[in-house]
């Protein structure tokens, strides 16, 4: 059976360090994948120091994973040796419920089955994800990843690419309307990015100044710094959607302001928000929706969407012993706007 190196957390107050683990040969069905980089998802720290409360370690947290498939199964028809590929969020689901026969395993009624940290599919051990030199998946939970992308910087798509590109497609984002994106970090730049892409006209707002000529640079159209309350009373009523990417607590009650008749919030920010008055929903038949990445299905979509586009996340490359180091940097907001690792750096 193939070994890995990986680096792992062992407990949620330890450094995560060096360890190796054994992957299961590749199925009738599977796909065996050099992983060459892996972006780093601020969700990552939250499993790892068990601020879900369902942490099992060790610990290999990563699913923004990128790479080569090395061998196949004798049954898979998808890809072959040498194929640019990659895995999300997810490995698997129940395959039969409503949601997974539509395409949207996200939504699956037993629970998708997590790149890491979730129970493997026979009851014995957990998952392990891409922090690590080698995955095996079944085919029908990996997509492909464009000639025309980076792999480096295509690696971050695979979850803050999907986050935020999905909900722009299932609520509706036409050419021509206007969007505000709240937060520009890792999920705030790929929903200008794709914002920008699909016609809208895109301003980000957020509460640090310094971060406008980065918004501009990304294609945004405007800025708004809402440290300044007055933007939510020159700018009421003028959105036909709010793009919350924010995870702290915050009050929705000015953004939802900002919103047109019939106007869209979209929630992806993980985190409880200020209580919520029902008056700025009722009084202008506002939506507040909230959206989890995409099914594979709709994750090729966006790759090939990405890769029609030029469309990558901006990244800081990393070697695998930066990774505690960049996770105290995320903390800061101390990444322009995704870490990304080069496993290239745990093989020997």
């Amino acid at each position: 059976m193939p070994t890995a190196n990986a680096y792992a957390a062992f407990s949620a107050t330890e450094p995560l360090g060096p360890w190796s683990l054994t992957r299961r040969e590749a199925g009738p069905n599977d796909v065996e994948i050099e992983i060459l980089f892996c972006g780093v998802c601020h969700t990552d720290i939250h499993f790892v120091r068990n601020e879900l409360g369902n942490a099992v370690y060790p610990m290999v947290p990563g699913h923004e994973i990128v790479g080569e498939v090395r061998a196949v199964g004798s049954a898979v028809t998808k890809y072959k040796v040498g194929d640019r590929v990659g895995v999300g969020c997810f490995v698997d689901s129940c395959r039969t419920c409503p949601q997974c026969q539509a395409g949207e395993e996200q939504y699956c009624d037993a629970g998708a089955r997590f790149t890491y940290n979730a129970p493997e599919a026979d009851g014995v051990g957990v998952t392990y994800g891409g922090y690590s030199t080698q995955i095996t998946v079944d085919e029908n939970y990996v997509v492909r990843i464009p000639d025309s992308l980076p792999l480096d910087a295509a690696a971050p798509l695979l979850c803050a690419g999907i986050t935020t590109y999905s909900p722009l497609r299932h609520f509706g984002l036409q050419a021509g309307q206007r969007i505000g994106v709240v937060g520009l970090g890792g999920l705030g730049h790929m929903g200008v990015k794709f914002a920008k892409a699909m016609g809208a006209h895109v301003t980000v707002l957020s509460t640090s100044p310094s971060k406008e000529a980065d918004a501009l640079r990304l294609g945004a159209d405007a800025f708004l710094a809402t440290g300044d309350g007055t933007v939510f009373e020159s700018h009421a009523g003028t959105f036909d959607f709010i793009m919350d990417t924010v995870s702290a607590s915050h009050d929705l009650h000015g953004y939802l302001n900002l919103l047109k008749v019939d106007g869209t919030m979209i929630v992806l920010g993980i985190g409880d928000p200020a209580p919520l008055s029902n008056m700025p929903l009722i009084f202008r038949r506002r939506r507040l929706v909230g959206s989890l990445i995409g099914g594979i299905r709709e994750t090729q979509e966006m790759l090939d969407f990405c890769g029609q586009h030029g469309i990558v996340c901006d990244i800081e490359l990393i070697t695998m012993p930066q990774i505690n180091e960049a996770y105290e940097r995320m903390l800061r907001s101390d990444v322009r706007y995704r870490f990304v690792i080069d496993l290239a750096s745990l093989k020997g």
